[in-house]
């Protein structure tokens, strides 16, 4: 029913408007990722006409998304509401991703990565908004915007609706070696958020009754029911069209459409909320950022001629992502399980699709657990690792699960974002361990780890057990299949108080916004909550804005 009332509000509206060049707006939210529905929700509750254009298409059932396996057939969910489905799409996107207009694996779709992704639902601790952020965004300042993100989407550790736990050996394992074994403290992680030193405990995902949540659940379906908001879906935004300083609309192509102008009532703004790598991206376009790349992008033929160049250097600096290690790991009561997109085990598929519970009811992490490695300067870096319920690559026997090892808040290496011969936005080789400290900090975590692992309960396959730290420093910087990997966790290519102010308004603009990942620090935990928190209190702020 929640589905077809969704549809049924998306043709209304659709009827009422036909083309949303041929209207004019107080407010144009540019990406449905998690930050732009938030913010153009909250734009829209305020009562401002608010329009929100996606590049991509429907992903959730509920958004028009019928991309699914068979045996979802004659049900109300696509291959993106059922949690356990989420690995299916790094062999098969489907029409989920950027694949034509960013040069990394990143969400293009109704709900952004958010409806890629795990959906893990970490809130990051108060020391990271302390520590990393400017004033009006330290902790206490984004307190009211937590509590409205857990307003939405109340967390749970227990996501299998008959209150069971699936695929359970791995936890049980790692509980043993590193609760038991290592010392580290057992919590529950959002009712203990600030607890990241030392710590174990369950995953949280932000699943909703047994599929995938996320703010495409709750926000974008809120703001569907009012008539001063419209979602226009496969619209790209080339650029934003200025006068000097001051947005006037966006320059937007639609899939086998022309090119139209969509126009900004006075006194309106333009938020950009495309993601860390593509927000940037549509800044350079829109003439604002590094002049060095002004001539190239001048010869491409993208920038408004008519518009001065606006220089602010901070547009895609400082881009971040969480260098990754995979960690193979073979024990005797271990039980992998993958989960299969096209022919999963009749029972388990029974299971979820009548019950939504069983192995398809989450995205197949089952722990979580972090430290933080100080340094001779006062400073530290955190490290998270994830266990994971099957094994990887050459590894992937029965009793095989998979230790994700992130380097996290504090990591010292940044990159930028830079545009390839097409121009699509992606990552510069400096995100990845161009600061040496940063490789010492993560195999400084391993090693400590690894000294409390029973070889009985545990054996690492891919790096031995006896590594000293240095073997484990030089394995992690080395290429293979488990080393160096894209994490896909952009952020920070904006920041607050050197792109934008701390109101999230790009600096040398009067109204251009950025409210995504893009000025979102990098965090001890996975971004999703924090671009969720930071969308809150853009939109609090934005609204106290004349």
């Amino acid at each position: 029913m929640r589905a077809s009332l969704s549809l049924l509000y998306a043709a209304i509206a659709s009827v009422v408007l036909a083309a949303p060049w041929d209207e004019t707006w107080d407010v144009i939210v540019v990406g449905a990722g998690p930050a732009g529905l938030i913010i153009s929700n909250r734009m829209s509750e305020a009562g401002k006409k608010t329009l929100l254009l996606e590049g991509g298409g429907p992903s959730y059932y509920s958004t028009g998304g019928r991309q699914r396996p068979k045996w979802l057939d004659g049900t109300d969910l696509s291959r993106v509401d059922v949690p356990g489905l989420y690995k299916s799409i790094f062999a098969d996107q489907g029409n989920l991703t950027c694949t034509d207009s960013a040069a990394a694996f990143t969400g293009c779709t109704v709900g952004g990565s958010s409806a890629i992704n795990a959906g893990l639902f970490f809130q990051p601790p108060a020391s990271d908004f302390d520590n990393y952020f400017p004033d009006g965004w330290k902790a206490k300042d984004v307190k009211s915007a937590i509590d409205k993100c857990y307003e939405k989407l109340p967390s749970s550790e227990v996501y299998s609706q008959d209150g069971k736990f699936y695929l359970d050996s791995g936890y049980q394992a790692a509980r043993k070696w590193l609760v038991d074994g290592v010392g580290y403290k057992e919590v529950q992680f959002n009712k203990q958020p600030d607890e990241k030193n030392g710590t174990f405990g369950r995953t949280v995902f932000d699943y909703i009754g047994g599929q995938r949540g996320g703010p495409t659940r709750v926000y974008l379906k809120e703001a569907e029911n009012r008539t001063n908001f419209h979602l226009e879906m496969y619209t790209r935004v080339q650029r934003v069209e200025r006068d000097g300083n001051t947005a006037t609309g966006v320059l937007v192509k639609p899939v086998n459409g022309s090119v139209h102008t969509i126009k900004l009532n006075s006194g309106g703004r333009v938020i950009l909320s495309g993601g860390a790598l593509q927000s940037p991206q549509i800044l350079m376009f829109s003439g604002i950022g590094d002049k060095a790349i002004q001539s190239n992008l001048s010869r491409a033929g993208v920038l408004d001629i008519k518009q001065a160049w606006i220089d602010n250097n901070a547009v895609g600096d400082g881009l971040f992502d969480n260098p990754n290690t995979f960690v193979e790991l073979e024990g005797p009561t271990i039980e992998s399980y993958v989960q299969n997109y096209s022919d999963p085990i009749k029972a388990d598929a029974d299971e979820y699709i009548n019950h939504r519970s069983g192995p398809y009811s989450f995205a197949s992490e089952t722990s979580a657990f972090w430290d933080y490695v100080d340094r001779n300067d006062g400073t530290s870096a955190g490290c998270q690792g994830t266990i994971d319920s099957s094994g990887f690559g050459d590894y992937k026997s029965n009793q095989t699960i998979t230790l994700n090892v992130y380097g996290t808040s504090g990591l010292k290496s940044r990159g930028k974002v830079i545009l390839n011969d097409k121009l699509l936005p992606g990552p510069s080789p400096e995100v990845y361990y161009s600061d040496p400290q940063d490789a010492e900090d993560i195999a400084t975590f391993i090693f400590r780890i690894f000294q409390g692992l029973d070889p009985t309960l545990l054996k690492p396959l891919n790096l031995p057990l006896n590594s000293s730290q240095q073997d484990i420093r030089k394995y992690i910087t080395s290429e293979t299949p488990y080393t160096r990997g894209e994490v896909n966790h952009f952020s920070s290519s904006c920041r607050i108080g050197s792109c934008v102010d701390t109101n999230t308004q790009v600096k040398g603009t009067t109204n251009i916004h950025v409210v995504d990942a893009s000025i979102v620090e990098p965090l001890t935990v996975n971004p999703q909550f924090g671009t969720m928190i930071a969308a809150e209190r853009a939109a609090e702020l934005i609204l106290k804005l004349k």
